[in-house]
């Protein structure tokens, strides 16, 4: 890695898509530490510790929990494209465009955008709810009301911008990236979270010892994960045009093993985080007081009942998002279209059948392994207290590793386009 970038720099064009890249981050940090008018943020940081709020604080950044002009970060974007991704599926024109090309793809992102703003306003009202019920406001005036919404909507249009822009003048994916930075950037606080709990020996060299070793394990696991895939080999059959006459070839179709792992594991978590931050709200309440800590509430994080719901809340998601995002009735009539067939399968729907059996295997295996990922720092954290805090889990591995590969394949692409000499030489 540390060579593909040293020849990045030594090409002109990619060293100046590289120091944009560092700019628009040390833009982007410096804008995480500018604070909201009128909020403090000292209880704000302790109810992001756990639960929901600490994945967005995670996401952010950190500043979620310093509420900081950037503190619903691009969640507001992720959340959009997630729904026209959705949409794509259940409306006709979106789904017509989605095939048109580039130019549709170019719409698609066009409504990506518009639809980001009222998400964007709308959290930004459960950020203002939230800081005001934690009683973190130190101006409650209409005012001060407006100007927090207003600032955090168009942090969130600001960090979609840039985002826009890293992608066209930069390297890489640049929403992904920002959230790469984010996670990252919250490392040093992970690791004193392990650190800490050692030298005050309320954990043992030897569960810190395998704390280390599970979390090593799971990078290994993850980066396996994401580069591992399952070809479907695909034959074409030699064809004629006019004076022409084209060979067969042999091709395959990739499908990523943990193609839907981020989403499903962020769907899961959304939907048995969710009752419990709405209980912070009314914690005197009775259905507040259950939801939070029976042992029979699958929304209490400290029982395997909660491990359980999870892991098959992944598989489901897992499950649900491979079978929007491929489409084997479409993928079998398009290679019937180029003269394409699976060896020993006939044309048509035995190729749909086919592509949709391999496709439920692969939604299965990754299901697991996705929820495997994000179930063992939860058992971690039931069974080792002290390590509950750290928030390097499965659902960051994930991102960091699928974005810094994403990254580096394509630096090392424009490296060979560069880099190539041609046949004559």
């Amino acid at each position: 890695m540390l060579s593909t970038l040293r020849n990045a720099w030594k090409v002109p064009e990619l060293k100046k898509r590289l120091l944009f890249l560092v700019f628009a981050v040390l833009i982007y940090r410096i804008g995480n530490s500018i604070p909201l008018a009128g909020v403090d943020p000292t209880k704000v940081a302790n109810a992001a510790k756990t639960g929901l709020l600490s994945f967005y604080d995670l996401i952010s950044g950190g500043a979620f929990s310093k509420s900081t002009i950037f503190a619903i970060g691009v969640i507001p974007y992720i959340n959009a494209s997630i729904i026209m991704q959705l949409l794509t599926i259940a409306i006709p024109y979106l789904e017509q465009l989605s095939k048109e090309g580039e130019d549709g793809r170019k719409k698609i992102q066009k409504y990506t955008r518009y639809a980001t703003v009222p998400l964007a306003v709308l959290q930004a009202v459960s950020q203002y709810a939230i800081i005001r019920q934690l009683g973190s406001l130190t101006d409650t005036s209409n005012i001060n009301m407006i100007l927090i919404i207003l600032t955090l909507t168009t942090g969130t249009v600001f960090l979609m911008w840039l985002g826009d822009k890293i992608t066209q003048f930069g390297i890489g994916n640049g929403i992904s990236l920002l959230i790469f930075i984010n996670i990252m950037s919250r490392f040093p606080l992970q690791v004193s979270s392990v650190v800490t709990p050692a030298k005050n020996e309320t954990v043992n060299i030897v569960q810190v010892v395998v704390f280390i070793v599970v979390i090593l394990a799971m990078f290994l696991a993850v980066v396996i994960s994401a580069l591992a895939e399952r070809r479907i080999q695909v034959q074409y059959a030699g064809k004629t045009v006019g004076n022409k006459t084209y060979r067969g070839q042999s091709t395959h179709i990739p499908i990523n093993i943990n193609n839907s792992g981020v989403i499903a594991i962020i769907f899961a978590m959304s939907v048995l985080q969710f009752p419990p931050t709405l209980a912070k709200f009314w914690p005197k309440a009775p259905l507040s007081i259950w939801v939070e800590s029976s042992k029979y509430s699958v929304f209490n994080d400290n029982t395997y009942l909660n491990v359980v719901t999870n892991l098959l809340l992944i598989l489901f998601f897992t499950w649900f998002y491979t079978q929007i995002t491929f489409k084997p009735d479409e993928m079998a009539e398009n290679m019937h279209k180029s003269s394409g067939f699976i060896p020993g399968i006939r044309p048509g729907e035995p190729t749909a059948k086919y592509i949709e059996k391999v496709l439920g295997k692969i939604s299965l295996f990754g299901g697991i392994f996705a929820g495997m990922i994000a179930v063992v720092p939860i058992i971690i954290g039931m069974r080792i207290p002290a390590f509950v805090n750290v928030q390097l889990g499965g659902t960051s591995l994930l991102i960091m590793v699928s974005v810094a590969l994403e990254t580096m394949r394509q630096i090392e692409s424009q490296l060979v386009m560069r880099h190539y000499k041609g046949f004559l030489k």
